[in-house]
Parts: C-alpha cells; sequence; structure tokens
C-alpha cells in the first residue's frame, strides 16, 4: 500500500526528470488556476481605499454615485473573470493537469500535451461547471462541506481525458467514487507542503516557481496514477 511519502518521492523524482517543463505547467496551474481569486480580492482590497479617498469632500449624492460606479466596475471585472475562468482556464488547466498526469509515468512528457485540454471542449466546459457549480453549492451550506466536496471532485480533470466514454456527471460520479477513503489522506498530503508553502510566501513566490509548484502538482498527479491503480 503506497504512502503519501512514496508519492512525495514519485513526484519529486518527475519535476527533477522533466524540470523545465514541470516548471513552465506549474507557472500556467498557478497563474490561470487561481487568476479569478486574486482579481476578486485585489479589487475588494482596493474598492476600501479608493471609496474613503473619492469621497472625502463630497455630499452624499456625489458619495452615492460613486459608490454605485465602484460597484458596478467590481461586477464587470467579476462578470469577466468569471468568464474567462469557464471558457479559457479552466481547459486550460485541464491540459496541465494531463501533462503532470503523463508526466508521472513518462519523464520525458512534452509541454505541447497542455493544448489536450482545449479537446472535447463541449465536454471539459459542462464536466467543470458542474464541478464547480456542486463545489459552490455545498460551500453556501457551511465552509467544512464545501472543502470536503472540493476533495470529492479532486480527480474530475485527471479523468476527463483518462476516460473520454464518461459523460460529465460520469466524470464526476468516478471521481467522487475514487476519493471515498482517501479524502482525509490527500488532505494529510496536501497538509505536508505547507512548510514549503510558507517559504514560497517569505520568498515572494521565487521559491514556488521554481521548486514548490511543480514538485506539489507532480506529486498530485502520483496521488491519482495510484488511486487509478487501486481500482485496477
Amino acid at each position: 500500500m503506497w504512502t503519501n511519502s512514496d508519492l512525495k518521492y514519485q513526484g519529486k523524482s518527475a519535476m527533477k526528470a522533466n524540470y523545465k517543463n514541470s516548471v513552465i505547467a506549474g507557472i500556467i496551474m498557478s497563474l490561470f488556476g487561481a487568476g479569478t481569486a486574486v482579481s476578486c480580492r485585489t479589487s475588494t482590497d482596493s474598492y476600501s481605499a479608493e471609496l474613503t479617498e473619492a469621497t472625502a469632500n463630497l455630499d452624499p449624492d456625489q458619495i452615492m454615485i460613486i459608490t454605485m460606479a465602484i460597484l458596478a466596475a467590481l461586477l464587470i471585472i467579476s462578470v469577466v473573470a468569471f468568464i474567462l475562468r469557464i471558457f479559457v482556464f479552466n481547459p486550460l488547466n485541464v491540459g496541465c493537469f494531463r501533462f503532470f498526469r503523463l508526466n508521472v509515468e513518462d519523464n520525458t512528457t512534452p509541454l505541447s500535451v497542455i493544448k489536450e485540454g482545449f479537446n472535447e471542449y463541449g465536454r471539459v466546459f459542462i464536466t467543470l461547471f458542474l464541478r464547480d457549480l456542486f463545489i459552490t453549492l455545498w460551500s453556501c451550506l457551511f465552509v467544512i462541506p464545501g472543502i470536503v466536496k472540493s476533495y470529492s471532485y479532486r480527480m474530475v480533470p485527471y479523468i476527463l481525458k483518462d476516460y473520454p466514454e464518461l459523460s460529465a456527471t460520469e466524470v464526476i460520479t468516478k471521481s467522487r467514487q475514487m476519493m471515498t477513503g482517501y479524502k482525509w489522506k490527500a488532505f494529510v498530503l496536501d497538509l505536508s507542503f505547507l512548510g514549503w508553502f510558507i517559504l514560497s510566501a517569505l520568498t515572494c513566490g521565487i521559491l514556488a516557481i521554481f521548486y514548490t509548484n511543480p514538485y506539489y502538482f507532480n506529486t498530485c498527479a502520483a496521488l491519482y496514477t495510484e488511486l487509478k491503480k487501486n481500482e485496477q
């Protein structure tokens, strides 16, 4: 039976064997996987400062107009970010997941594999849209159910490409089945990277780019390959 140490060893070996491509794929994953959240957070953080500065010497009517304008701008930014996520970033991330999954098995995987995320575009779009919708709905109940479901659906991007015969709902169901009994182990695996994530933050993301992210994403792919072996 594999352990998280085994997975990390596989991930590190795959990263070292195909280092340059792993770094580039990791950069793409980091930029476009978290792009929406970063945009929304940055906009929200800047809102208070902009509003305070703009309303310092204005009357209530002017304050209301400026407030509505800023809120409308934030709404537009959020909508654009959401559209980019579901139509562009999600398929791109599927391609990156595909790269890391193949790289664990064959350490010479070319970066061009990422383009496979845009194959069967409609199926990829629908599957990830449903996945994100389900996670969002569960998160609306409480935070914990949303986190649990995010682990349940963690294997969706890998399964999309490995099982092209499955429909969107079948892919999500299969991910849930594969993660049954392994969600806690996956959580502990993520937790084992906490030190690397902290060091990455302390180096302003430099360590994340050149070590932590490619190491982590290859390790996550190793988890999928082991779960797939368990099924077989």
